[in-house]
């Protein structure tokens, strides 16, 4: 008797409120190319368009909050979504909108990436913008990636005498409502890159990568989605982040020049790594 063969099992679905980067080398280009490479699908909220290469931002162009909200509520009306993903929202009226929508969604994971600068120093959200961040968003982030500068300004207080170490802005964040804090430490002048998990009792992780040369525009994207693509896909905090940071790492080691600034993660390296690599820029984890 011939039977039906049973259909395969839906992608996870991810559903990404970020800025538009025509270089696809950050953004929500960047996002939907890492899910895409990690087996999800991905779900796109547009909070911005800018005008930007490899070298840098020239105009960012924040779309009108009804606007993003119609989006993102008529996706999920219709399709079921495994994670969040947050990146440049562009304007406090955004921050406010994308706050009331996950705030309806409170049992799907969120991962937030304090998106404040391009990777060139372009300032990408002022104070109120980072003020309502603080109040709206934090509260109900599962876990968010800034980089040291983003981690130090979001936590920065006016009681801080000099520069805050990086333990003491997990600290705060945490309080803030966040769950688990990654900051990573490519912005850092140690010889390698030292990424550090907190949670609410501190330090989960270290973990050492090797620092390869040049800079690259989009790695915190990419960190950033690759852990919403491990989540959705079952995997809890911890094992999402070791397992994202070794895609990112392998992303930023095949990353290409496409054009006169940064490199460009290569987000499918995997579909044009011919030779058996295997090579692994950790040194360990502590």
């Amino acid at each position: 008797m011939q039977t039906t063969p049973t259909p395969p099992a839906n992608p996870p679905q991810v559903l990404v409120f970020a800025a538009s980067d025509p270089s696809a080398g950050a953004g929500i280009q960047a996002d939907i190319l890492t899910l895409a490479s990690l087996g999800c699908h991905p779900l796109t909220a547009l909070t911005a368009l800018t005008v930007q290469d490899t070298t840098g931002v020239q105009s960012l162009h924040p779309v009108a909050a009804e606007l993003l909200e119609q989006q993102a509520r008529t996706v999920l009306e219709d399709m079921p979504v495994a994670a969040f993903k947050i990146g440049l929202l562009g304007s406090v009226e955004n921050v406010l909108a994308v706050a009331e929508i996950v705030g309806d969604y409170p049992e799907i994971p969120l991962i937030f990436d304090p998106v404040l600068a391009s990777g060139r120093g372009d300032d990408l959200s002022g104070e109120e913008v980072i003020a309502a961040m603080r109040e709206m968003l934090l509260p109900q982030t599962t876990i968010i990636t800034p980089n040291a500068p983003e981690a130090r300004r979001l936590a920065e207080s006016d009681e801080d005498d000099g520069e805050p170490g990086l333990d003491v802005c997990a600290a705060r964040l945490i309080e803030m409502g966040a769950q688990y804090v990654l900051i990573t430490g490519t912005h850092e002048n140690t010889p390698q890159v030292v990424n550090t998990l907190y949670g609410e009792s501190g330090v989960i992780r270290h973990d050492r990568w090797e620092r390869l040369p040049g800079s690259y525009h989009g790695s915190g994207c990419t960190l950033a989605s690759a852990i919403a693509g491990c989540i959705a896909g079952g995997a809890s905090v911890e094992e999402a982040v070791r397992d994202a940071q070794d895609y990112t790492w392998q992303a930023l080691k095949h990353g290409f020049r496409g054009g006169m600034g940064q490199f460009i993660p290569d987000r499918l390296f995997w579909a044009r790594d011919d030779e058996a690599d295997g090579k692994d820029g950790k040194d360990g984890q502590s």
